[in-house]
């Protein structure tokens, strides 16, 4: 049988990467020769990956059971379900990461501020804490310190994550926004304004932060401005990050009460060193 090639997954199923052209009818043909072999095999969830150039084949495969899951801007990824068991397909990803940074200079009890150019908040004249969303690939602690610099030109070190928030419907008003409230140590003062977003920035007082009209009429605002004044007044602890690994080897971070991060890495590092000597 002329079947097509397809790499098969833990959950029964098969993905079939498209990478020579191929005729729309010939196409047809393999399809549906492919699932009739992935049928009698118990096969579930079948994939198909059409880069950029294979759009001639999309109609083939929507014929033949299958639905669009996904996009991105090299591919599209179709799938159909050929099990008498229910569907079990997750859904394309549903959220997106945002970080807001509290960049705190404890000496002057300043917090870095900017007004933006476009947005939600353009011609609000609202100072906000810089933010941005988290890249694909890319962690909370690693993004959020990425975006005060791109804003501000201020490097600084991610301490904690203070706070985060759920807003469902968010982006394109289908994704849901995970927002990460963040503490982040600055390493340099001098601001240099990122010309296309950011209209200016300051280091402002942190109550002249917390007391702008706009955090005090918003409850929301009004939450995560508190929060911030807290953590300048008091030890208000966070989470800390916690460096270790996936269970197939991949880099990752753990988030936790920043006092017990404290602890296990320090418990960790002593191990290690017992262990060299």
């Amino acid at each position: 049988m002329d079947i097509l090639n397809g790499e098969t997954d833990n959950y029964d199923g098969v993905t079939v990467t498209m990478d020579e052209p191929m005729d729309a009818e010939v196409f047809t043909h393999r399809l549906r020769a492919s699932l009739s072999h992935w049928r009698e095999q118990g096969k579930k969830g079948i994939w198909i990956k059409l880069p950029l150039g294979f759009a001639n084949l999309i109609e083939s495969a929507v014929t033949e059971g299958f639905r669009y899951h996904h996009a991105e801007p090299e591919y599209l990824m179709l799938v159909s379900w050929i099990s008498n068991t229910p569907d079990t397909i997750p859904a394309n990803a549903s959220h997106i990461v945002g970080v807001g940074a509290l960049v705190l200079n404890k000496s002057t009890r300043e917090v870095l501020v900017v007004q933006e150019k476009s947005g939600y908040f353009r011609d609000k004249n609202v100072w906000k804490l810089p933010t941005g969303v988290v890249h694909e690939g890319e962690d909370i602690c690693d993004g959020v310190a990425r975006e005060v610099e791109e804003e501000t030109g201020i490097i600084a070190d991610f301490v904690e994550v203070l706070s985060f928030r759920q807003s469902h419907k968010a982006f394109l008003k289908q994704k849901t926004d995970l927002f990460f409230l963040c503490v982040l140590t600055p390493r340099s003062y001098d601001i240099t304004e990122q010309k296309s977003e950011i209209l200016e920035a300051k280091w402002m007082p942190i109550k002249e932060y917390v007391d702008q009209p706009w955090n005090q009429k918003k409850e929301m605002f009004k939450i995560m401005a508190e929060i911030c004044e807290k953590k300048c007044d008091e030890d208000y602890v966070g989470f800390s990050t916690v460096e270790t690994v996936t269970g197939t080897g991949k880099k990752s971070f753990v988030y936790c009460n920043a006092d017990h991060a404290k602890s296990l890495i320090a418990t960790r590092d002593q191990a290690s060193s017992s262990s060299s000597l």
